[in-house]
């Protein structure tokens, strides 16, 4: 059972990835489980505001299953 998760900004900056495929069991389902496996393997995204989505709808809590793809996304600004 494995998640796509996709990094935006100045956290694909940190992790010096865009995307990766990650097996549910190791980041565990819950999304502040996932969020807390994130910042444990990419020690430099540590104290970085970000919002998680989870198949392009924003969410703080939940169950992630299998095939979703989960986006971590900074602070974005515009004009």
């Amino acid at each position: 059972m494995s998640i796509t998760v996709k990094y935006f900004g100045v956290i694909a900056e940190k992790t010096g990835i865009t995307e990766e495929s990650l097996d549910l069991k190791a980041t565990g389902s819950e999304i502040q489980s996932f969020k807390g496996y994130c910042v444990e393997k990419y020690k430099d995204i540590k104290g970085l505001t970000f919002q998680i989505a989870v198949n392009q709808v924003l969410t703080t809590e939940g169950v992630l299953k299998d095939g979703d793809e989960v986006a971590l996304l900074p602070p974005f600004s515009g004009g």
